[in-house]
């Protein structure tokens, strides 16, 4: 039994290290993070709360949120290696249920839409990542391994995977799907590296540019075939076609974009108009 405890509370500390680089040492772990604090304290009314102690279980539930800023019903039932960065102001209600390697930022609620008995509160699965300020409201489900933007407002289901952001919240990014080959060598060719950035993020520029590419991939398919057409039918003029160059663009050194020559009828240089003062 105490050999199970400890190793409990060893994954605790362990799961701050690993999703927290300020962690610097077990001591301050155990000392100066609130999360873990709450969770500890959750996890013994938790106990009191299914042997039918709920006077009791209420009032250790009030004085970890007196010690930590942080409310959870004991109610609530929370997986292992729950995170709670910085935890002030996150509430989590009394049907709310936790998958196992969660995290959760300040501000954060699971809450209810509903004053009626029952299921009242979310269901967050494994590896799921909760902003900083969202509320997440209602007896849903937010899937496997998805991602709720910082003050988003999620009123419905989240399928796994998937983030999302805004309010009310929708998705923006499911599952990423293997990344298109051709779409890949025109993106080399270009400089541009579009799933470094939409795998991380969102980004609806991203999303711009690769909706470009494909219109480029496909262009350039089309050439080819008319170039191939052209020599079939007449190689004399086919000869004279120079071959299609490959796309790419020419990195902008900094230093050289303020001697850039001034524009025709005296205007500035390149460079230094007025939008681009110092601040």
């Amino acid at each position: 039994m105490i050999g199970r405890i400890r190793q409990r509370l060893r994954e605790e500390i362990d799961c701050v290290f690993e999703r927290d680089p300020a962690a610097r040492s077990r001591l301050e772990v155990m000392l100066a993070y609130p999360g873990l604090h709450a969770v500890l304290l959750h996890r013994l009314s938790h106990r009191l709360w299914q042997a039918r102690r709920y006077v009791l279980a209420r009032w250790l539930s009030h004085v970890g949120r007196w010690l930590t800023g942080i409310e959870i019903h004991p109610g609530a039932r929370i997986g292992r290696r729950l995170f709670i960065d910085h935890g002030l102001g996150v509430v989590i209600g009394e049907t709310t249920e936790i998958g196992d390697d969660c995290t959760i930022y300040q501000g954060v609620t699971l809450g209810g839409t509903s004053w009626k008995p029952g299921k009242r509160h979310p269901t967050l699965e494994a590896g799921v990542i909760v902003g900083a300020g969202a509320k997440v409201l209602g007896p849903f489900t937010v899937g496997r391994g998805a991602r709720i933007g910082s003050n988003a407002v999620v009123v419905k289901a989240v399928p796994a995977g998937a983030t999302v952001v805004g309010i009310p919240a929708r998705v923006v990014q499911r599952v990423a799907a293997p990344p298109d080959a051709e779409r890949q060598a025109i993106a080399r060719q270009m400089g541009f590296d579009a799933y470094g950035l939409t795998q991380e993020m969102p980004d609806p520029v991203a999303q711009a540019i690769n909706g470009i590419l494909d219109h480029v991939h496909l262009m350039d398919q089309r050439l080819q075939a008319q170039a191939a057409l052209l020599r079939e039918l007449a190689p004399e003029a086919a000869a004279a076609v120079p071959p299609l160059a490959r796309c790419e663009v020419a990195p902008v050194d900094s230093a050289d974009q303020g001697e850039a020559p001034a524009a025709d009828g005296g205007g500035t240089a390149a460079g230094e108009g007025p939008g681009r003062g110092g601040r």
